[in-house]
Order: structure tokens, then C-alpha cells, then sequence
């Protein structure tokens, strides 16, 4: 067995979202143990017309291999009413990507990492650089707080108030604005 890496894993929901992040944060809790919460925030959709998204950041430490990562995401994704024969950029109950593997860079199991959506969108950089603003870019070689305090871009997001398991996740007094 491997030694455990860091992973920070994205989740967004348009449909039901509190429902579906309550259920995605319970299943990587009950498979992973702890975990690094970002706040939670409300964004419009990139790519489509669509209602706005929750989104935020997890981070967990595991050592199980990226292939079999992603295949319990697809599965965590489809148990929770996800449905793969509708177009790409679409409402969706629940969206679970691999941002990053350890310092892990290129196409390893048919994921690419880091994902290229940490560069281009607020809604996965700005919780990233929340809960991890000193780890580093595998690629960029740059902090993820530098990325998010360099970053430009019109998207539009803002943090709301969630709660899970009793506990206020957000808004964290702590959080990256």
C-alpha cells in the first residue's frame, strides 16, 4: 500500500444542492474520515443557462489510487440521481472532480491533473486557496493563495450559509474573500 496523500476534491450541486452537498460530505466523511471543509458558495452557472450552484472545496488524506478514486466518485455521483446521457454543461444533482493527487501532474487513469478548472474557475480556486492557500500548484509551481489573489475573471460568487451535521460550515470567519 502506498503512503496517503493530500487530495482536494471539488463539489457542486444546481439541483436540490443542499441535499446532495449534505450527501457528498457524508459519504466522504463516513469513507475518509476527516476532512478539510471550505465554505460553501452560491455561483451562477459557467457554460449554460442553469439555476446557480453550490460549490466548495474537501480536502482528505488517502492513499487509494487515483483510477479507483474516480470510480467511487462516478458512483457517489450516480447513487445521487447524477445522470451521464445529458449534455455536458447541464443542471446536475451532484458533481464530485479529483483537482489534485499529492504533487501528481499529466493523465493518470484518464484524469488529468492538477484539473484545469482550479486556473479558470472562482468557484474551484477561491475554496481551494481557502483551505489550502500555502500548498502548491504542481504545474504553476505558485501558491494557491497567490493564484487566487492574482486571479482575474468576471465570475461572480459569493460564500452562503450552510450547515452540516449541526455545525456551521459557512460563513467561516476564517474564509478567503
Amino acid at each position: 500500500m502506498s503512503q496517503p496523500v493530500q487530495v482536494y476534491i471539488s463539489i457542486g450541486s444546481n439541483i436540490d444542492r443542499e441535499h446532495y452537498v449534505s450527501a457528498a460530505l457524508d459519504a466522504l466523511a463516513e469513507r475518509f474520515g476527516e476532512l478539510a471543509v471550505s465554505s460553501v458558495y452560491e455561483s451562477e452557472a459557467v457554460g449554460f443557462d442553469g439555476a446557480p450552484f453550490l460549490n466548495l472545496v474537501v480536502g482528505i488524506r488517502t492513499a487509494m489510487p487515483v483510477a479507483e478514486l474516480s470510480r467511487l466518485f462516478k458512483r457517489l455521483e450516480e447513487e445521487n440521481g447524477r445522470r451521464r446521457n445529458v449534455a455536458r454543461f447541464s443542471p446536475r444533482t451532484l458533481d464530485l472532480d479529483i483537482l489534485t493527487y499529492g504533487d501528481s501532474a499529466g493523465s493518470i487513469a484518464g484524469v488529468e491533473l492538477p484539473r484545469g478548472e482550479i486556473l479558470k474557475n472562482a468557484f474551484v480556486l477561491q475554496p481551494l486557496a481557502e483551505i489550502a492557500p500555502d500548498d502548491v500548484h504542481p504545474v504553476s509551481g505558485l501558491s494557491y493563495g497567490a493564484l487566487w489573489r492574482a486571479y482575474r475573471s468576471d465570475q461572480k460568487l459569493w460564500v452562503v450559509p450552510f450547515r452540516w451535521r449541526g455545525q456551521v460550515i459557512s460563513p467561516r470567519p476564517d474564509s478567503v474573500q
